[in-house]
């Protein structure tokens, strides 16, 4: 069976999606970023080489019109949590362009079996795909190392961790995510890719052991029972890892962690060098 090369990325921006088209364009691949006619993405150098086509998401026929035009055999999603709910449509237009393969937004903590928030959000989202009958493929990467810093408030001239911080988790470079995503993406066989899911670790840290690289840096660690005024989202985040949640491998079914298993998905990408949080950080 050939390998895929006609792919569309909805949610191109400069954050993950963006980086998935500018891996894909890197691998000769044949690469359609959609994007809403209000999105200020288009004009980004990561989507330089990209066939650039607008369309409401909303919009079953339009985006499916886009989709067979370009003869897209896989649709990536990297919609942000608040735009997930149009995953629904395009997917729907996905069905109707005969789309092969479907890879939803995940890029972030395990959902399978998740009981809560986005993790439901997510998990639905892949049980109405199967109803479908579009096969998905999904990625657990852990925390982008690039969101360590916003999610401790580094910006207040301190590491801030909420609980006791040596909680184990998993963190993956923005530019490791989607160079991984493309290399899969065209390098193994349909068959390899149809409704699996692939777990994979850049580093296994803890907030303990980031912090004390920024202590090297005159930014030193503060263990506090609440974080600033406004940090919802470090909140609610800091305290799944706390409980060990923030891994890769974090089985939602067993409620436990299974360490072996948050890089099991790194074989595939035979000799590469994961960059690390000091590396990325610059600390």
């Amino acid at each position: 069976m050939s390998l895929y090369t006609s792919f569309a990325v909805a949610g191109a921006g400069p954050t993950i999606g963006g980086r998935i088209v500018k891996a894909l364009l890197e691998r000769g691949a044949s690469v359609v970023a959609l994007a809403r006619p209000s999105s200020t993405s288009i004009s980004s150098p990561l989507l330089e080489g990209a066939t650039i086509a607008t369309a409401d998401y909303a919009d079953v026929k339009a985006v499916a019109s886009i989709l067979r035009e370009h003869k897209v055999e896989v649709l990536i999603s990297a919609l942000a949590y608040g735009a997930l709910p149009s995953q629904s449509t395009i997917a729907d237009a996905a069905k109707e362009a005969g789309v092969k393969l479907f890879v939803p937004s995940e890029f972030g903590l395990p959902t399978e079996g998740g009981k809560g928030g986005h993790l439901v959000i997510k998990s639905q989202f892949a049980d109405y795909l199967k109803s479908l009958g579009i096969p998905s493929l999904r990625f657990y990467t852990g925390m982008f190392v690039e969101f360590i810093p916003q999610f401790t408030g580094v910006d207040t001239g301190k590491f801030l961790v909420l609980g006791k911080g040596d909680a184990s988790f998993s963190t993956t470079s923005l530019d490791d995510v989607a160079g991984f995503t493309a290399h899969v993406l065209t390098s193994l066989p349909p068959a390899k890719l149809h409704d699996a899911t692939f777990r994979i670790e850049g580093e296994r840290t803890s907030f303990n052991k980031v912090g004390a690289l920024y202590a090297s840096k005159n930014i030193p660690i503060e263990h506090v029972t609440s974080l600033p005024e406004g940090y919802v989202k470090q909140t609610l985040l800091q305290g799944l890892f706390e409980q060990g949640r923030g891994s890769s491998g974090w089985d939602n079914y067993a409620d436990k962690d299974i360490p072996e298993n948050a890089h099991s998905g790194n074989a595939a990408w035979l000799g590469h060098q994961w960059k690390s949080v000091k590396e990325v950080l610059e600390l």
